[in-house]
C-alpha cells in the first residue's frame, strides 16, 4: 500500500447536484484543508458554487443544500483560479477519488484552461482504495472509518464538503500511522520528555532501623486479624 510521498497534502471533498457529471450534474461545494509534513496548517479553501441547474432531491437529502441557497453563489469559473492555486503541486487526499476527480475534471473541461484535468495540477491519493487494501472485507465508508479509528463525527448530521475534508484529514493521519501528527510540536516535545527514562542517582544511606512490637501490640494485632477473619471469612494475613 503506497503512502503519499509529497510533504504538502490537500484533503479535498465536494458536494454535487447528483451522481453523474455525464448527465449534466455539477459541483455545488468544494472544501479543502492543508497538511504540511502530516500536520494540519489551518489553511483551507472553501466555496459554495452556483451549478446553474437544479439539485436532485436525493442529493439534497444527503447534504441539505438547497437551490435557493446557491442562487447568489459564484460560478465555478469565478473560483477556479483560487482553487487551482490552492491545490497546485500538492497531493490530493480524497475518499473515493474517482467521484470527486470526475466532477472536477468535468468542470475544468468546460473552461479554456491550460489543463483540463486534476492531474495536470496535482497527484491524487484515494483513501477509499487504501482502506479497502488495509481493511479487506470490511465497511470503509467515512463514517465506518471514523468508528474504527475512534474519531468523533457526531456533529456530522449531513454531508458537507469542508466538514468531511476535516474529518477525512483525521482519518487519513490515523489510518496511515500518524496519530502523533494530530498534536502540536509543543505537545510532542512534552510527550517525548515524559517518555525519557528517569535516572536515579545512587546514594549511600544508613541501614533502616527495625523496631519490634511489644507483647501488648502483638496481642492487639492478633485480635484485629481474628476480627477480620470473622467478618470476611478469609483473612489473608492469617495464612
Amino acid at each position: 500500500m503506497q503512502h503519499p510521498v509529497k510533504n504538502r497534502l490537500v484533503v479535498l471533498d465536494t458536494e454535487t447536484t447528483g451522481l453523474n457529471p455525464q448527465e449534466g450534474h455539477r459541483i455545488i461545494e468544494i472544501g479543502c484543508v492543508e497538511l504540511l509534513n502530516r500536520r494540519l496548517t489551518g489553511k483551507r479553501f472553501h466555496s459554495y458554487i452556483n451549478p446553474e441547474r437544479s439539485i436532485d432531491e436525493g442529493a439534497i437529502a444527503v447534504h441539505g443544500i438547497s437551490n435557493d441557497f446557491l442562487k447568489d453563489k459564484p460560478l465555478f469559473k469565478d473560483i477556479v483560479d483560487e482553487f487551482i492555486k490552492f491545490i497546485q503541486d500538492a497531493e490530493l487526499v480524497i475518499h473515493n477519488a474517482p467521484f470527486d476527480v470526475g466532477f472536477i475534471n468535468h468542470e475544468l473541461s468546460k473552461l479554456s484552461l491550460n489543463g483540463n484535468k486534476v492531474t495536470d495540477y496535482s497527484s491524487v491519493f484515494d483513501t477509499l482504495a487504501y482502506a479497502r487494501k488495509k481493511h479487506p472485507g470490511q465497511r470503509n465508508s467515512l463514517d465506518a472509518l471514523c468508528k474504527r479509528y475512534n474519531i468523533d463525527n457526531s456533529h456530522r448530521e449531513l454531508h458537507g464538503a469542508l466538514l468531511d475534508a476535516e474529518i477525512l484529514a483525521d482519518v487519513f493521519l490515523l489510518m496511515t500511522g500518524g496519530q502523533f501528527s494530530l498534536i502540536s510540536d509543543e505537545q510532542t516535545e512534552r510527550q517525548q520528555a515524559l517518555e525519557q527514562p528517569v535516572l536515579l542517582e545512587s546514594v549511600q544511606r544508613p541501614a533502616l532501623k527495625i523496631i519490634l512490637c511489644d507483647a501488648d501490640e502483638s496481642i492487639q494485632h492478633q485480635q484485629r486479624l481474628e476480627a477480620i477473619q470473622q467478618e470476611s471469612g478469609n483473612c489473608l494475613w492469617q495464612h
